[in-house]
C-alpha cells in the first residue's frame, strides 16, 4: 500500500529543500518526523507537514488497514516550481532581476513487508 502527498509552490528554492530531504529519504516515518522536528532549517517544517499528510493519506484510505508504525519513505523528491521575477533599481538607470524561486515537493510512503 502506497500513499502520496504533494506540497506545491513552496517559497524556497528546490536546492535548499533537497538538502534537508536527502537526510530523511528511505527512513522509517517515525525517525524521519523526529529528525525533521528538531532541524533548524526552514524546509524541515514544510517537509514534516507533507510527510504527516502522506501518513494520514495512507492510514485513512477506505478498505485498507495500514499500520502507521510500519511505514517508510519510499520516494521523496523536489522539482522546481515557477520563478517569480522582480526588478531592483541599479546605478545609471539600469535594473537587475531578482528571482524568487519556488519548488514542488512529493513524498510517497509505503508499508514495509
Amino acid at each position: 500500500m502506497e500513499a502520496t502527498a504533494k506540497a506545491r509552490h513552496i517559497r524556497q528554492s528546490a536546492r535548499k529543500v533537497r538538502q534537508v530531504l536527502d537526510e530523511v529519504r528511505g527512513k522509517q516515518v517515525e525517525n524521519a518526523i523526529s529528525k525533521l522536528h528538531f532541524s533548524p532549517k526552514k524546509a524541515a517544517k514544510v517537509i514534516e507537514k507533507t510527510l504527516r499528510s502522506a501518513v494520514a493519506n495512507a492510514v485513512n484510505v477506505e478498505g485498507s488497514e495500514v499500520d502507521a508504525d510500519k511505514l517508510f519513505i519510499k520516494e521523496a523528491f523536489v522539482d522546481e516550481g515557477p520563478t517569480m521575477r522582480r526588478y531592483r533599481a541599479r546605478a545609471m538607470g539600469r535594473a537587475s532581476i531578482i528571482r524568487k524561486r519556488t519548488s514542488h515537493l512529493t513524498i510517497v510512503v509505503a508499508e514495509k513487508e
